[in-house]
């Protein structure tokens, strides 16, 4: 059985860091009135997938885990409710 990879870093294709970049100089542009260059842009960019991506994942991942619990206990409620009276 192949061994799973671990997740070292989040990737992003060019398109998404693009968009991201985008959002980040419109954020500074409408909340600050500021300009911010692409090399801040690429920066704080590279510093969200660092530090911040990686616990919005993990969360992703327990709260994924949350309903996948809840999806198995209403399956074995289900399950039981299917038994007849054998009365």
């Amino acid at each position: 059985m192949k061994k799973r990879e671990e997740l070292h870093q989040i990737k992003l294709s060019e398109i998404q860091k693009k968009k991201l970049n985008e959002e980040i100089k419109a954020f500074y542009l409408d909340e600050r009135g500021e300009e911010i260059g692409m090399i801040e842009q690429m920066q704080l960019l590279d510093l969200f997938v660092q530090k911040l991506a990686p616990i919005v994942y993990n969360k992703a991942l327990d709260d994924a885990k949350k309903w996948y619990g809840q999806v198995l206990d209403n399956l074995e409620s289900d399950f039981y409710a299917l038994y007849k009276n054998e009365n």
